[in-house]
């Protein structure tokens, strides 16, 4: 019986490393991407923030991406408030696509219409600069 208990404590700690993806597994270092849209809609959850941005493609149809960043907590450390991003937001992304080839990107900065450029947190720039 304590063997058992011992076993389940184990896995229940081992589950948020499980659930944490790693930059290599989902995301393509070689297609960078830069999109420039407009903020639809920004979740702030955990363990990644994610913005969904509305990017008008050359045929005048609309893509909507969803860019990943850091934690939460990351993002307002890194200098975003919660009204950074809010819908209507016109944005520069710069990130690298999903190798699903899905609209997903792992974000590396933001560039807002006024100028301003924020690093949203990429693992991929994290791991390179270590």
């Amino acid at each position: 019986m304590r063997n058992v208990l011992f076993a389940l404590a184990g896995l229940s700690l081992a589950a948020p490393l499980w659930a944490h993806h790693s930059f290599v597994a989902e995301f393509d270092e070689k297609q960078v991407v830069k999109l420039h849209g407009t903020v639809t809609k920004m979740e702030w959850v955990n363990p990644h923030a994610w913005i969904h941005v509305a990017v008008q493609n050359p045929d005048g149809t609309t893509t909507e991406w969803m860019i990943e960043g850091n934690t939460p907590n990351g993002l307002l450390r890194r200098g975003f408030t919660k009204k950074s991003l809010e819908a209507g937001t016109e944005v520069l992304v710069e990130g690298y696509r999903a190798k699903s080839g899905d609209y997903k990107a792992n974000g590396s900065s933001i560039t807002f219409k006024d100028g301003k450029k924020l690093f949203l947190g990429s693992s991929h720039d994290e791991e390179a600069t270590k």
